[in-house]
């Protein structure tokens, strides 16, 4: 039997797993918002396109020169050089998915849901990317509301929070620069968030934790995790004898 965790479950965040559990969120946030937002709003799944250059190993300039027994020729040498494996710069695709809930009425983009992806965390295109449409919302009309079920890469900024593994964010456009952060850790259950909508409507309450354990069922994902081994990322000694206890 998997372990039974209170809340998050870290083997969830393995990079090899991370995007189709990114992707099971998201559709299921707006299935279950769908079903008590409509008809005055609809949740709608976006993606964000980007090309991000990547160049994987380190490129070895040296060659290797062989003495060759072979007689010359107009087609050899005597020192024949032996060519070197290499790995050249490619462009990489990236896709990733959030929601806005738009004013059906209007069109207008009410709230805009992001849960963050490894690449909106460190340094590179996608991070850029993302800070950058954080920003503008910011700056906007428009609630932002940041799931961040990662324990690594950079927090996104902000004053006055407590560290902490995980965090719900949820910035209403009225109340900015205030805004009201959900902390919790690997131990902890996940807290439940409102989305907030139009003032005076009623604000759904959103039970990550369930959303996560229909994602993790109906991708079969306890058939591609190995439960006997600790997770990746990493986590302490302490945590990895906690998690044995609770299979």
């Amino acid at each position: 039997m998997p372990p039974a965790f209170p809340g998050m479950n870290p083997y969830l965040e393995h990079p090899n797993l991370w995007a189709e559990v990114h992707f099971g969120l998201i559709s299921g946030l707006a299935r279950s918002l769908n079903l008590v937002i409509t008809p005055k709003y609809r949740a709608a799944v976006e993606k964000r396109v980007y090309e991000e250059t990547l160049l994987v190993g380190v490129p070895d300039v040296s060659v290797v020169q062989q003495e060759s027994d072979a007689p010359p020729s107009r087609f050899t040498t005597r020192s024949v050089i032996t060519p070197v494996a290499v790995n050249l710069p490619v462009a990489v695709e990236n896709r990733e998915h959030y929601l806005e809930i738009r004013d059906v009425g209007t069109g207008v983009v009410v709230t805009v849901v992001e849960v963050l992806s490894p690449k909106n965390k460190r340094s590179g295109e996608g991070q850029s990317r993302y800070d950058t449409k954080r920003q503008d919302i910011l700056n906007s009309a428009t609630h932002l509301v940041e799931i961040d079920l990662l324990r690594t890469g950079e927090p996104k900024p902000m004053a006055g929070g407590v560290p902490s593994d995980y965090r719900l964010l949820v910035s209403r456009a009225e109340q900015r620069p205030t805004a009201e952060l959900y902390p919790f850790n690997l131990r902890d259950p996940i807290p439940p968030f409102p989305i907030p909508l139009r003032s005076g409507d009623t604000e759904p309450i959103v039970d990550l934790k369930q959303l996560l354990d229909q994602v993790y069922e109906e991708a079969a994902l306890e058939l591609a995790i190995a439960y006997d081994q600790p997770p990746t990322p990493p986590v302490s000694s302490a945590v990895w004898e906690w998690i044995q206890q609770l299979g």
